[in-house]
């Protein structure tokens, strides 16, 4: 996928007041309009002009854009970083639903299909209360096993004085229950937009995700984790002491194991009060190297006393 760089393409340095957006996207608009333009890329040209207009004239999108920095060319390769948007209020829904607009793939791997909405309604009343805020935020998969207290800090892009877009912080003090699992969203009422006439605010609405653990991953309740054993440890049997985000417990590995192999602690994944998680542990055996003539010796004595084909099942 190819980086765009959408202050290029609106030909506008990146600390563009919001008017010198909107100015530049209307000369450009008039000059490549289809039904006026004469050349023979004008209808790309448009396309692209309008979608780095949507990006760049909507201060939610385009503080996030901005997150890439200006180290990026304009065709450059390029692939989002996981987790690029967390920490970033956007308001509405989130992400919007179809659309008659014709995005990038560049645009659609940020935004979504048709992009985060950031967009009000024209209709004006008195009293109307606030828009619902979204953002996305990173835990440890500790704070959602225990469940925790923790104050974060999300960024608020806002329109200054002069027309440039800053981010403001948002500072707020949070509880993570215990064994919520990832995309699931913790609502706090009355922390979205204020309302208009002194309705109530909006809700703002925080989507959880995981940061990377070194030892574990989660696949929605369950924890997975991978156990390095010994050829001994799984053709005779062991008693071994693991991990679990709860603290240490001895776990069985069964004589006769093979790699690959699973086992299950229950309730040692990411449980609420009415739903349980387990922990997956999948056996991977770790073959000891032979580097002497001694120990080269031990595997042809092996090999002569303990005969095997594993390839035989698979007709190899």
């Amino acid at each position: 996928m190819e980086y765009r760089d959408y202050y290029d393409i609106l030909g506008v340095d990146r600390d563009a007041t919001q008017d010198d957006i909107k100015q530049a996207y209307r000369r450009l608009a008039r000059k490549y309009h289809p039904d006026v333009s004469k050349e023979a890329d004008a209808d790309k040209k448009f396309k692209d002009i309008g979608e780095a207009y949507e990006v760049l004239k909507d201060p939610e999108k385009r503080a996030a854009y901005d997150k890439f920095g200006s180290n990026w060319q304009h065709g450059q390769d390029f692939e989002p970083p996981p987790n690029w948007d967390a920490g970033f209020e956007f308001r509405g829904a989130g992400y919007t639903g179809a659309t008659d607009n014709d995005y990038s793939d560049f645009f659609e791997s940020l935004f979504g299909h048709s992009g985060r909405t950031g967009r009000t309604s024209h209709r004006q009343t008195f009293h109307m209360k606030g828009e619902d805020q979204h953002a996305k935020i990173v835990i440890r998969l500790a704070d959602a096993y225990n469940g925790s207290k923790q104050t974060i800090t999300l960024s608020r892009p806002v329109v200054n004085e002069r027309g440039h877009v800053i981010t403001q912080p948002h500072n707020l003090h949070i509880t993570i229950p215990k064994g919520i699992i990832e995309g699931q969203r913790i609502r706090l009422e009355g922390q979205g937009t204020p309302g208009m006439g002194g309705a109530a605010a909006g809700d703002l609405y925080l989507e959880i995700s995981f940061a990377e653990d070194p030892i574990f991953h989660a696949e929605r309740r369950d924890l997975h984790m991978e156990l390095p054993v010994t050829p001994w440890e799984a053709a005779l049997g062991a008693t071994m002491t693991i991990p679990t985000l709860g603290g240490k417990v001895q776990l069985k590995i069964p004589a006769g194991s093979q790699g690959g192999k699973k086992l299950r602690l229950k309730g040692r994944g990411l449980t609420t009060a009415s739903k349980q998680g387990d922990q997956i542990i999948t056996l991977r055996i770790v073959v000891p190297e032979a580097t002497t003539e001694e120990q080269k010796e031990l595997y042809r004595k092996m090999a002569k006393i303990m005969p095997t084909s594993p390839r035989n099942d698979q007709g190899l």
